[in-house]
């Protein structure tokens, strides 16, 4: 079963375990299968409330009898100690060691010296062990999430007046897609950001899934510009038509018309390099009727900063528009083929039927017309029916893009 986080308000440890008890989880369960840990001076209060009108569960974990600070390694200790499933003792022990690891880089000390004041050593080992708890009960196998808010403005902790988000919470989102709000309070939390970095397989929209159930965790504040609440839906993996299995890509086009163009050439084949997945030119009338060329480069998101800094660099355009954009591309992979020529790399592409098509490629062509002097329509047109003819091919260790 998959599960879903719509963090549109953020993410804490008791909106999680809210989430979950809203989606059935027994309080009561999830308070016995805590007891392992021998941590007896906190009681787990649950109470439904409402955001702007929608029904939501608030947990909140009372340690307040409980004054005793704990470190990373006491933390370890205590769930090591547990007879806990292996599971649920890998999963808390792998979002502790990010929590730590997060905090003893900001505050400059060793991991296993951190202190949780802050996330309230027990509401810490609480949320982060429940979650694995819970995840378990529920039999999750793939957990993603949505691009996750953050608020502003500053904050006081043990240390002093602080920005939001915290330090902390902006080492462990490291890499995960985030964008800013106006919202003047934390909407992440450290635990929050922990719990997200060791659970969470992918960000973004919402996969592909039959939806089951829907939990709502709720945050303590309200906010005046959203509910706050954390969504958590659950269900299964749907299988995917063509177009919901597209892929995110970026298209970048700038227009030229002051370029010597025998660099174009050149530029083709350094951005191909730095891992576009096309290249075009199409000419183009810019302003006072001048003839230009206009370029088009569609790659991946990771590679957008790579291939504007090289457009940039190698052209004399003054700027570059990009977007997002979704692609649906054939499965394909290089294959090698025997042929009168020997072994040809051809490119094996699978329809939408599930039939199969074999293409040389133009390479080997141009190899095999230089090495033996015939025209290089030639050449296509005998691999095109050597290919379709069903000859003997295997699978090359290196597939098409």
């Amino acid at each position: 079963m998959l599960a879903y986080l719509d963090c549109f308000s953020g993410i804490s440890g008791n909106m999680i375990l809210g989430a979950f008890i809203d989606l059935g989880i027994d309080p009561g369960w999830l308070k016995k299968a805590l007891s392992p840990l021998g941590l007896k001076s906190f009681t787990l209060k649950t109470d439904r409330v409402s955001r702007n009108g929608i029904g939501a569960i608030h947990v909140e974990v009372d340690a307040k009898a409980d004054t005793k600070s704990r470190n990373y390694s006491d933390i370890q200790r205590i769930i090591d100690a547990s007879n806990l499933s292996g599971f649920v003792k890998k999963k808390s022990l792998d979002t502790f060691d990010r929590l730590a690891a997060a905090e003893s880089k900001i505050h400059q000390c060793a991991k296993e010296k951190v202190h949780f004041h802050e996330v309230g050593g027990i509401d810490a080992i609480v949320d982060i062990v429940g979650t694995a708890l819970c995840f378990e009960n529920l039999g999750i196998s793939g957990v993603a999430a949505s691009t996750i808010p953050l608020g502003t403005g500053l904050t006081t902790c043990r240390h002093g007046v602080i920005p939001i988000p915290a330090p902390a919470t902006l080492e462990l989102l490291a890499s995960v897609p985030t964008y800013g709000t106006d919202v003047p309070h934390e909407l992440v939390t450290p635990t929050g950001a922990a719990i997200l970095r060791t659970w969470v397989q992918s960000f973004g929209p919402m996969p592909v899934m039959k939806i089951r159930n829907t939990g709502y965790g709720a945050g303590t504040r309200e906010h005046p510009d959203r509910p706050n609440l954390l969504r958590m839906l659950t269900g299964d993996a749907a299988e995917k038509t063509a177009v919901e299995n597209s892929e995110t890509v970026v298209e970048m086009v700038t227009a030229i018309d002051d370029m010597n163009p025998e660099i174009f050439g050149y530029l083709m084949e350094q951005l191909f390099g730095d891992g576009a997945l096309d290249v075009l030119w199409s000419p183009v009338f810019m302003k006072k009727n001048r003839p230009g060329t206009m370029i088009h480069v569609v790659c991946r998101e990771a590679d957008t900063r790579k291939l504007v800094h090289r457009i940039l660099t190698e052209t004399s355009t003054l700027g570059v528009r990009f977007q997002t954009m979704q692609r649906v591309a054939l499965p394909r992979k290089t294959v090698d083929v025997n042929t009168s020529y020997g072994r040809v790399k051809g490119k094996q592409i699978t329809r939408m039927d599930g039939s199969v098509r074999i293409l040389p490629e133009y390479e080997e062509c141009r190899r095999i017309a230089l090495e033996t002097g015939k025209p290089l329509a030639a050449i296509y047109e005998e691999l095109s029916f050597a290919f379709s003819d069903g000859g003997d091919h295997r699978p090359d260790d290196e597939s098409a893009p």
